[in-house]
């Protein structure tokens, strides 16, 4: 799995855990949603996501494309 597809996948999770948290548990919950959101927002402008650091640093590929061989 490349980070692209870590990132979709981790906050699409966190902003549905959020949604769902937010109907059930508390309406707090929603700031969770909004604060994906935001940093999605503010990653497609400046290319920054903390996430995407965390996971070059583990070593994980970067996209398809770039694989060596493929």
């Amino acid at each position: 799995m490349t980070i692209d597809r870590i990132i979709f996948a981790v906050a699409g999770t966190l902003v549905l855990l959020g949604l769902v948290l937010g109907l059930v548990v508390n309406p707090w919950f929603f700031t969770m949603a909004g604060f994906v959101g935001a940093n999605m927002l503010q990653s497609a402008f400046t290319g920054f996501c903390p996430l995407a650091v965390i996971l070059r640093k583990a070593g994980l590929p970067e996209s398809a494309c770039f694989r060596p061989g493929g």
